[in-house]
């Protein structure tokens, strides 16, 4: 065994157990509230058979480091922390075999063999998400059963796959949310190279892959943080979840340090694309440089050349974290748009309870995201009670992620049902062609591109005082919406500790064929929008709406020499809009408009009846979206050197 000081043996991570190229491992561990730190070491697989304990040496400011001959991938270790009987996991192990209360595994990720040397990373705009739950995304509830679903998700149309939270958590299922040992990906989905094997697969199919991650807060189940060091939290501001994370409080240094690693481990040591940012409203650091602009520093500097893709959930919808960190921005992308959903979601469903209560889902509410992103930027809000959003002139519509469905929206219901149970075919298919032909960025969530029966609700693996309080607090949440204030119809709430709830969500991949129409539907839509050129730009500001009636309204897409695209969504019934007083359904001189697209159809379950254009003004079928192309109606002149074609 050798007693190396940290500066003098190179680390491609400060944190963490690493493979050392001579051979040996190098450990280091933040951990300033013991007086001293022993590497336990179990040569073989069974905890406490033949284990050694080496003394770790104090570097100062609270670190530990150890270089040890004796340690190889494979073995199981953890940290002895002053006579404190339990042997603790390494706060940033990159592996849990027996979970969050087991032994750390040491890894070395450069056994992988990687085939994806060719990948250039993600450009921001051109995107099409998919939001994955590795647990339920199949039967099998594991990366390797999830990478064999990728080809197919390319053919459909998806471009990067938005993976729900991996970090190892208590129990054995949940969402994710509540992870304890962020460096771990969870031992229920795989071993760390099967994730890797799961990225390098969607990487040979065309598919980048970005992980959702959680830096607001920690779990409170089986987190063993506060042994190591009391800074990690914060009492200076209040979490909606668990306590707030240190960023900018006393001995705050390390804290941001263990996150900035984290987030290149994932980049480096997993060849992400980016991240999606959870509940950044939560993330609270008033330091000169945000934590999440030093995370998205330290993320592009490992992935060299590689572009990353970095998206933000942020509730009050705050566009200035889009700007670069040299302005005060945070260097992210693209930020979730929650707006277009509540507005989709009412017109659909017909209700607008809780939250949805600052939304009454007219035309003129979704023509207002198509055209600006964001419907709230800076008015009032009555469910808040203060202004929500902020201005979104001069951004391009890709910052914007839209979305019919997500992981929150899908389970803040009774049964979990997803969009398509909630209205009319009809409507489904029209707001699906609203949804995927608007400019901004859309994400699916997973089965939500055939249909899928199965639900997705609120599902978490605790016992005891801990089941109890999520069951309550579960309750409390769901109590907002009205049908669900009573004590009663609490009751009737599906019990989220429950494994039976947790299996009613995986889906079902014969539904690709049973719901044909539904999947046809958003394949061609996705086909549309990914080739015809008017819509795969991206422009907002090359566009324009115009409300028809209370249900229906139009929007026009502007191209190079009349070359544009009509889009006539209506929602209610049949409509004859006469006269036709709209300048916008006018096709521009020496065109005519010519039908593309029509929801309507018998392929995706429609009545195949069309809206068309007649001499007494427009017939606008009901629940129905068509979309018109522009074509010429110039006469085509004769070239007599060449044959008869269109002048160029």
């Amino acid at each position: 065994m050798q007693y190396i000081r940290q500066d003098r043996i190179p680390r491609r991570l400060p944190i963490g157990a690493e493979c050392l190229p001579q051979g040996g491992v190098h450990f280091r561990v933040w951990a300033p509230k013991p007086r001293q730190v022993q590497l336990v070491l179990m040569p073989n697989d069974s905890p406490g058979a033949g284990a050694q304990h080496f003394p770790m040496h104090a570097e100062g400011e609270g670190y530990f480091s150890l270089a040890c001959d004796q340690a190889k991938p494979g073995m199981l270790y953890g940290y002895r922390l002053d006579d404190f009987p339990k042997i603790f996991s390494d706060p940033a192990s990159r592996f849990q075999p027996q979970g969050t209360v087991g032994m750390s595994q040491i890894i070395d990720p450069r056994a992988f063999a990687w085939t994806d040397q060719c990948w250039t990373g993600l450009e921001p705009s051109g995107q099409v998400l998919y939001e994955l739950h590795v647990g339920t995304f199949t039967a099998e509830g594991t990366f390797a059963a999830a990478a064999r679903q990728l080809p197919e998700l390319a053919r459909v149309g998806i471009t990067t796959i938005e993976v729900m939270p991996v970090a190892e958590f208590s129990g054995s299922f949940g969402w994710g949310y509540d992870g304890v040992l962020m460096f771990s990906p969870t031992r229920l989905y795989g071993q760390p190279d099967d994730f890797r094997r799961f990225v390098d697969q969607a990487h040979a199919v065309g598919l980048g892959v970005i992980l959702d991650v959680v830096y607001n807060h920690f779990g409170n189940v089986d987190n063993y943080l506060g042994m190591f060091a009391n800074n990690f939290k914060s009492s200076s501001y209040k979490n909606e979840w668990a306590d707030a994370i240190n960023f900018d409080g006393p001995n705050c240094q390390p804290v941001r340090e263990f996150f900035q690693t984290n987030a290149a481990y994932w980049i480096d040591e997993f060849h992400l694309d980016g991240f999606r940012f959870d509940a950044t409203q939560q993330i609270f650091d008033h330091s000169k440089e945000h934590i999440l602009a030093a995370v998205s520093r330290a993320a592009k500097k490992v992935a060299g050349g590689r572009k990353l893709y970095l998206v933000a959930e942020n509730e009050p919808e705050d566009v200035g974290l889009l700007k670069p960190a040299a302005e005060h921005g945070w260097d992210v992308d693209a930020i979730w748009n929650d707006d277009f959903h509540h507005a989709a979601h009412v017109r659909l469903s017909g209700a607008n309870p809780a939250y949805y209560s600052d939304f009454l889902g007219t035309v003129e509410e979704l023509a207002a995201a198509v055209k600006r992103g964001l419907i709230y930027q800076g008015q009032r809000s009555r469910w808040q009670n203060k202004p929500r959003g902020t201005p979104t002139s001069g951004l391009p519509a890709w910052v914007f992620v839209s979305f019919l469905e997500n992981h929150d929206q899908v389970a803040n219901s009774p049964s979990g049902m997803r969009i398509h149970q909630l209205t009319s075919p009809g409507r489904f298919r029209a707001m699906t062609a609203l949804w995927l032909l608007m400019p901004q960025t859309p994400l699916f969530f997973q089965g939500q591109e055939f249909g899928a029966s199965t639900p997705f609700l609120f599902f978490a693996d605790f016992s005891g005082n801990m089941a109890k309080a999520v069951i309550e607090g579960r309750a409390k949440f769901m109590s907002q919406f009205p049908d669900l204030a009573s004590k009663e119809a609490q009751r009737q709430l599906p019990n989220p500790t429950d494994p039976a709830v947790f299996q009613r969500c995986k889906l079902d991949f014969r539904e690709r064929e049973t719901h044909r129409p539904v999947y046809d539907l958003h394949i061609d839509l996705l086909k549309l929008r990914r080739d015809d050129p008017i819509f795969r730009r991206q422009q907002s500001d090359a566009l324009d709406t115009a409300i028809l009636s209370p249900d229906c309204f139009a929007i026009r897409y502007f191209g190079e020499a009349g070359d544009d695209r009509l889009v006539i969504v209506n929602f209610g019934k049949k409509l004859n809009y006469f006269p036709v007083v709209e300048p916008l359904l006018a096709p521009s001189d020496h065109h005519q408009w010519n039908l593309l697209w029509n929801s309507n159809v018998p392929k995706y379950g429609g009545p195949g009846t069309v809206t068309k254009e007649t001499e007494n003004g427009w017939s606008i079928e009901g629940e129905s979206a068509i979309v018109m192309q522009a074509i010429s109606s110039k006469p085509v002149e004769a070239d007599n050197t060449a044959g008869a074609r269109p002048k160029q």
